[in-house]
């Protein structure tokens, strides 16, 4: 790949950059490829009732990624799926119990970087996996449109030829099919959970649990969109903070969630399906940290499939991954034992960086002795036990950063994970209306669907005799996020990267 990406992307005159960066603004805004304007870019004054649009950040190119990595990442899915939803069923091993429920959804992501060794272009790149994202699962909406983005300006000629003819062509760019897969596992779940539980019965309605506001709503009403337009199926926004305002647990023993539109307060809806796009991260709670956790535990006794349970939220957490990916750790096997076969069970291994806890086991002192040095710290990125982007902390920053917290029980929050280094390849990024053209590296994500069956007393991966089971599982497209290659965080929402797409080159 180093080879190619000397002549990639083509240099564009002044006339073809001014055709390009009109056509990539023009059809973004056409196709719903859009946020809302951060305040750093629109004043609130200028905009106090949030009506403006703008492009996503984007890149003005596909990036070029190894086509062997590419295969890989999406051929494993499944497996990893099955994983997490074996996880999720074992309560006992998360050291959580919570009301007893029937059905699951799983709307994962699973993220990972090209690894490359140093030596350069002899070495094979491989893909290690940055982390496993089990609630709000992002961009599966927009990540589709940047994938058609750049496809349209391929073939309506905005793209002038490459020194390598062989490298854009329209083969090379993959289709995208997140947001028709996405929204699929969504409508199984809803399918799934049945007729409504009420007497008289009630229409059926799934929710999205949301952020209030939500810069990324273009994002989530691609899915919700395609839902009530392909399925008929109404879907209705509820911010996390208004749970109980609108909605209430009928007192019958199958305790259907009855959802009442604000807009339309004697209409009544039965709710099959609350899909969370918020409540993953602390500030969530922050409005009132009681009536968050008793409106989430409100969801949760309810008869409503959540996407995802607070257990498989658990689930994906860092200390699972950690425990994964320790090299004698035997949970990877014990809970896909029987499920996959054993080579997919090494081929997932493979795709484990090296990452450590920070507590009192040998592995424990081994790492806190690495993340205290200034010298080895450097090849190293501290992650806490949290989502979003701008939490990590990298390379020689963390020993200061653990000293500031004071007693080592506060370290046992975080986890420290070997650098991923990708190869750098050549793009342009448009955000908030300007274009930064450089070295990026970006990193894969590939979306799955998992929906499961709980059993009582299920043990997950300790024995293939449990009762619960994995009723659909399918990979369901991918994400692709570009940052320079200086930058250290890559979070588009969190206002680090860009969408991009995936022009595949060989090895």
């Amino acid at each position: 790949m180093v080879s190619v990406s000397s002549s990639y992307p083509p240099t564009l005159t002044e006339e073809q950059y001014g055709f390009l960066l009109s056509t990539v603004k023009d059809w973004s805004i056409l196709n719903g490829l859009a946020v809302r304007p951060p305040h750093s870019f629109v004043p609130q004054q200028v905009d106090p009732s949030r009506c403006l649009a703008v492009t996503a950040p984007v890149t003005l190119f596909p990036s070029l990624f190894p086509r062997s990595c590419f295969t890989e990442a999406r051929a494993i899915q499944e497996a990893y799926n099955e994983l997490y939803a074996a996880i999720a069923r074992d309560e006992e091993w998360l050291r959580e119990i919570v009301h007893e429920y029937d059905l699951s959804l799983g709307l994962f992501r699973s993220d990972y970087m090209v690894h490359q060794e140093s030596n350069g272009s002899a070495s094979v790149p491989a893909i290690k996996q940055v982390e496993f994202n089990t609630i709000a699962s992002s961009f599966g909406g927009l990540s589709a449109k940047v994938s058609a983005l750049h496809s349209y300006l391929h073939s309506s000629g905005a793209y002038p030829p490459t020194k390598t003819p062989s490298l854009m062509r329209i083969q090379s760019l993959p289709s995208n099919p997140s947001i028709t897969s996405l929204s699929l596992g969504l409508v199984t779940a809803h399918e799934a959970y049945g007729p409504s539980k009420r007497t008289p019965p009630l229409p059926l309605c799934i929710i999205f649990i949301v952020q209030d506001p939500e810069n990324n709503i273009f994002d989530q009403t691609a899915l919700s969109t395609h839902i009530q337009t392909t399925y008929n199926i109404s879907v209705f926004r509820l911010p996390f903070a208004s749970i109980f305002d609108h909605t209430s647990i009928s007192s019958i023993p199958s305790r259907p969630l009855v959802y009442t539109p604000p807009h339309a307060p004697d209409s009544y809806y039965e709710v099959s399906l609350c899909y969370f796009r918020a409540g993953y991260s602390p500030l969530d709670y922050n409005f009132s940290p009681t009536k968050a956790w008793q409106g989430r535990l409100h969801l949760e006794r309810s008869a409503a499939i959540k996407c995802p349970s607070i257990l498989t939220h658990l689930a994906g957490s860092k200390k699972i991954q950690q425990m994964l990916a320790t090299p004698s750790s035997p949970h990877l096997s014990r809970f896909l034992e029987g499920r996959v076969a054993p080579e997919m069970v090494e081929r997932i291994r493979a795709t484990f960086a090296a990452i450590y806890p920070l507590d009192g086991s040998p592995a424990g002192r081994r790492a806190i002795a690495l993340a205290t040095s200034e010298k080895t710290s450097a090849g190293y990125v501290l992650k806490p036990q949290r989502e979003g982007g701008g939490n990590n902390v990298y390379g020689t920053k963390i020993p200061a950063f653990l000293r500031s917290l004071g007693d080592e029980l506060q370290w046992r929050g975080h986890i420290l994970m070997e650098l991923i280094k990708p190869p750098a390849v050549r793009n342009s990024i448009f955000r908030n209306g300007q274009v930064q053209t450089g070295q990026v590296i970006g990193e894969l994500g590939v979306y799955g669907v998992c929906l499961w069956r709980n059993g009582e007393g299920d043990g997950g991966g300790r024995s293939n005799g449990g009762k619960g089971e994995v009723l659909e599982n399918w990979e369901a497209g991918f994400l692709l996020r570009t940052k320079g290659s200086e930058s250290e965080e890559g979070g588009v929402a969190a206002g680090f990267g860009a969408v991009d797409s995936i022009c595949l080159v060989d090895d």
